[in-house]
């Protein structure tokens, strides 16, 4: 495996360039034919690019990596009927499932662009491992989830004090992100919820969770708390600010919005999911943006959104908020980029998302030779509204390939493995 790559004659920032990449960095970039051959002495792979043109690799900030073997099980449903359903198939799961699971989730990954995804799901060791294989970039860790019951909330903490020095180290050695996770307000008591904020603060993680994201969790909480919507709770904890990394804020108050952008929350957009479970789509972009909240996107997992993919996903919340706001000025592609990219980067604490030097070198190569990119529409444009992911010809992660040309090593080793757990699980 070579040291370095250099991408000659891609398309960045509209000019043709020359791209080179070593150790994992992006160390120049210049005009197509800049690199002289005493800056290519030693182990270079060199992939003509012309035709093509660089892309930030996506930032998928919330999945659940391990439900894609789930796809297709719960549909038609409304919220609460599918996640009991959820819950119930989630009874039989065990960490080689999430491992499988989690391989053919990078795989799709890898092939629609993304080279780092926020994980929250079980046997998040498996997970890691799984995507260290796959040669992409998980955050995930330990996950609480209670439902009010002491002895279970006993037996998590335990847990997840065990399992934290050997899942830290393992982040520390693959590159990967340590964070922690609690589900939801309706699902996680408050002590637990209080006790992995704590815990999260102490050793400088993110946690991430979900909020906001249905109309009954709103009703339900303002019922049992007062008055204090899900976000007002939290807040009323001492839980919400910049290390929070929140799923769907979907359901919000004009009040909800000023405390989210105050505390710095990363908001997680998830439209295929939420409009799929009929949660909601009026996800208020401009105001958490103007609010100053971090606002990205995710894909959610594949049991409500059916695919990982972040092209789909950056097109239909762009196209939502055109819909309902009767304003198609409304998420402009610049801005719609940035969510899918470099506002999950900043929040995750990487020097990832953008295509210059020294920045971590996650960078898509699409295909621009097929008909969606024959129009002299600017390139943006073309990409995200008119092209499909399969456009995504190559993919490199922290450096180094993990699709050239369409190919994945070890593809069908990772779908085969699937199958044969799937055929013993019948």
């Amino acid at each position: 495996m070579s040291s370095s790559i250099l991408l000659r004659n891609i398309i960045l920032s509209g000019s043709a360039s020359d791209i080179l990449i070593r150790k994992g960095r992006i160390e120049k970039t210049g005009p197509a034919g800049f690199c002289g051959r005493w800056e290519l002495a030693g182990d270079v792979e060199i992939m003509d690019c012309t035709g093509k043109v660089a892309v930030p690799g996506f930032v998928n900030m919330h999945t659940h990596a391990g439900m894609a073997l789930m796809r297709g099980i719960g549909e038609d449903m409304g919220f609460g009927d599918w996640l009991d359903h959820i819950w119930e198939v989630e009874k039989d799961i065990d960490e080689q499932t999430v491992y499988v699971a989690t391989k053919v989730a990078c795989l799709e990954m890898i092939r629609t662009g993304t080279t780092t995804f926020s994980d929250q799901y079980w046997y998040s060791p498996a997970a890691r491992r799984a995507a260290r294989e796959m040669g992409i970039r998980i955050a995930s860790g330990y996950v609480v989830l209670d439902l009010s019951n002491p002895a279970e909330a006993d037996r998590q903490r335990e847990q997840c004090l065990r399992w934290y020095e050997q899942d830290r180290q393992a982040a520390a050695e693959d590159g990967s992100i340590y964070q922690f996770a609690f589900h939801a307000v309706y699902s996680v008591s408050e002590q637990m919820m209080l006790w992995i904020n704590n815990f999260a603060l102490s050793h400088g993680a993110g946690l991430h969770i979900h909020l906001s994201e249905t109309k009954k969790e709103v009703e339900d909480c303002k019922a049992l708390h007062h008055g204090l919507s899900p976000v007002e709770y939290l807040d009323s904890l001492g839980i919400l600010g910049p290390h929070i990394r929140a799923a769907h804020t979907l359901w919000l108050s004009p009040r909800d919005v000023e405390i989210l952008g105050s505390r710095g929350v990363t908001c997680i957009h998830n439209i295929n999911s939420n409009a799929k479970l009929s949660s909601g789509y009026r996800f208020l972009y401009k105001e958490l943006r103007d609010a100053g909240a971090n606002v990205c996107i995710g894909t959610d997992g594949c049991a409500s959104s059916n695919n990982l993919d972040m092209l789909e996903a950056m097109k239909t919340a762009a196209l939502f908020q055109k819909a309902w706001r009767e304003d198609p000025s409304a998420m402009p592609l610049d801005e719609l980029l940035r969510a899918g990219t470099l506002n999950g980067a900043g929040a995750l604490g990487l020097d990832t998302g953008r295509l210059e030097e020294g920045a971590i070198a996650d960078i898509s190569i699409v295909d621009t030779d097929n008909s969606f990119f024959l129009s002299p529409a600017p390139f943006l444009a073309n990409f995200i509204y008119a092209a499909h992911s399969d456009c995504i010809d190559s993919l490199i992660c922290n450096g180094r390939f993990v699709m050239r040309h369409r190919e994945i090593e070890g593809e069908r080793q990772v779908l085969d493995e699937a199958r044969t757990l799937l055929s013993a699980t019948k």
